[in-house]
């Protein structure tokens, strides 16, 4: 229950960050925040794995959680447009 916990705060931080980060203005309460952190520790630790930066079973760090929420903003900017 910890784990689960935790993973949402760092993901609506990382999120917070990646939405920070990009320009323009990207609308979305503290819901879309939140899975967008999520979603980019999700892409981070895929990334991060691809380059070999984790081993299996690791979780992507705050940084990578960010880095990969920048990608799913710049992909989603780069699809609406």
């Amino acid at each position: 229950m910890l784990s689960l916990i935790w993973t949402l705060i760092v993901g609506l931080i990382a999120g917070a960050l990646a939405k920070t980060f990009m320009p323009g203005r990207i609308r979305g309460g503290m819901l879309l925040t939140l899975a967008l952190g999520v979603g980019g520790s999700i892409v981070g630790r895929m990334v991060g794995r691809a380059i070999g930066l984790y081993a299996t079973g690791e979780t992507a760090g705050l940084v990578m959680s960010v880095v990969g929420a920048m990608l799913i903003l710049f992909l989603y900017g780069k699809i609406k447009n």
